[in-house]
C-alpha cells in the first residue's frame, strides 16, 4: 500500500487591512437560530500592498449570536479601490470569547483582540480586469470590535 502525499501548509500573503466604520446595531430581537442583529457599514479604508480603497456607505453585517454566546458574522458591502475599480467584499466568521471580554467590547472598550476569537473567510468579487484576480483567490481574515468600527486583517491563501 502505498502512502498518501503530504501536501503543502497553504502560504497566507497579506492584502489589506479593513478599518470599517459601523451605524449603531439595530436590534432584531429572537430569531430561529438565536439573538439577531443587523449592523450597517457606513465607511472606512481599506489598506495594504495589494488593494486600497474606501469602503462604501452600502453594507451591513447581519449577525446571530447563538445560544452559546458565538457571534456568527455575516457582512456584505463594496470598497472603491484609488484606482477607480469597485469590488465587492462577501466576508463570514466568528467571534467568541470569555463573557466578561464580550461584555467590554458590547460596552464599547478597548479589548486586547488576542483575547477573543474573531476569525473569517472572504471571497472577494470584481468585473475590473485589473482586479480579476479576486475572483479566483480565497481570503482568511483576523479581526478585532472596536467601538463604531471593525479592522480585520485580510490574507490570500496562495
Amino acid at each position: 500500500m502505498t502512502a498518501e502525499p503530504t501536501l503543502s501548509q497553504p502560504p497566507l500573503r497579506h492584502v489589506c487591512d479593513l478599518f470599517v466604520t459601523l451605524d449603531p446595531i439595530r436590534e432584531l430581537g429572537a430569531g430561529r437560530a438565536g439573538h439577531r442583529r443587523i449592523i450597517p457599514i457606513v465607511g472606512g479604508r481599506a489598506e495594504g500592498p495589494a488593494l486600497k480603497g474606501r469602503i462604501l456607505n452600502l453594507g451591513a453585517d447581519w449577525q446571530t449570536i447563538w445560544a452559546n454566546g458565538v457571534a456568527e458574522l455575516d457582512t456584505r458591502y463594496g470598497i472603491k479601490t484609488d484606482d477607480g475599480a469597485v469590488i465587492e467584499i462577501r466576508n463570514y466568521g466568528y467571534r467568541h470569547g470569555p463573557d466578561e471580554v464580550i461584555e467590554a467590547i458590547a460596552r464599547g472598550e478597548e479589548v486586547d483582540p488576542s483575547s477573543y476569537y474573531m476569525r473569517t473567510h472572504a471571497r472577494l468579487e470584481s468585473g475590473d480586469p485589473r482586479y480579476e484576480w479576486v475572483n479566483r483567490t480565497l481570503f482568511v481574515g483576523t479581526g478585532a470590535r472596536k467601538d463604531g468600527q471593525v479592522v480585520v486583517s485580510l490574507f490570500a491563501i496562495d
